[in-house]
């Protein structure tokens, strides 16, 4: 398969994948512990690295170690909330920066001449194959499956959790469910975009989108659309600073800008939108 429709097979599925539970995640304000996430995984794929004797380039181990460590992040972050009656921001900032410290102690020790910084942490599109294809495939198919089977009781935990708690809707078996999903998302992205951009995947579209939409269901929509156009021609500008400035630029570190572009574009528009109905109403 031709490398670039491959990137922006790949691409165009984590922005779909991220797209479906961005909202829910923005609208839970939960966008710190994703962020959280995508630094303390790190902890885990050092690990990984290391339990695996060295191989850096062995997924399976990888994806085993990062997914441990967001399991970790996650029962710690909760356990800091129910158990030390923490707040929320409290306790993530307290795992982030814990897990996240580990991870970079690991890797500064024991992983000086190995460029995992690279592969794991910014990510490299130009070395994707067809199993990661695949595998961001059958992340966007868990995401959308999750989001269409239980849209209903993740539209009211977001907007009124004791509205659900009313209905008999059990918060707790499927704040956790949101939380493998996010963690899934980050785990499986990280190959291509790292597990520092993917919180532009999973906020930015999402931010983009609110400005000129106000239901769920759209949202729902024209999140994953935006990111998808910007992992396209995130593409093809990689492709042509390439071939034109010979510049290797970063594919996912491109899109990732873009989403920012976009969005200060999308606000200037939608802020002259309402300067122009506030003066129809003055005059």
């Amino acid at each position: 398969m031709n490398s670039d429709l491959l990137q922006m097979g790949v691409l165009c599925a984590i922005a779909l994948a991220t797209g479906l539970i961005g909202p829910f995640l923005v609208l839970r304000r939960m966008t710190m512990f994703a962020n959280s996430l995508s630094h303390t995984i790190l902890l885990g794929i050092g690990a990984a690295f290391l339990l695996s004797g060295g191989a850096l380039f062995c997924w399976s181990n990888l994806l085993l170690g990062a997914l441990f460590a967001a399991l970790l992040t996650a029962f710690f972050t909760e356990g800091l909330i129910r158990y030390f009656r923490l707040q929320e921001d409290a306790s993530i900032g307290l795992v982030f920066t814990s897990l996240f410290a580990a991870g970079i102690c690991l890797v500064t020790l024991f992983m000086r001449d190995v460029h995992i910084g690279l592969e794991a942490v910014m990510g490299n599109a130009e070395l994707l194959q067809v199993t990661d294809l695949k595998l961001a495939l059958a992340l966007a198919l868990m995401n959308g499956a999750a989001v269409f089977l239980f849209y209903r009781q993740f539209e009211l935990i977001s907007f009124d959790r004791q509205l659900a708690k009313t209905l008999g809707i059990r918060c707790g078996v499927f704040h956790f469910l949101f939380l493998f999903l996010i963690a899934a998302t980050c785990i499986a992205a990280f190959r291509a975009i790292g597990v520092l951009l993917v919180l532009s995947f999973l906020v930015g579209p999402y931010l983009t989108a609110r400005l000129f939409c106000n239901r769920l269901r759209g949202l729902l929509l024209w999140t994953p659309i935006v990111g998808i156009g910007a992992s396209i021609l995130g593409v093809v500008l990689s492709r042509l600073s390439l071939e034109l400035f010979d510049l290797p630029l970063s594919t996912a570190g491109i899109v990732s800008t873009l989403m920012g572009l976009i969005y200060m574009c999308a606000k200037s528009v939608a802020s002259a939108k309402i300067a122009l109905c506030e003066k129809k109403l003055r005059s």
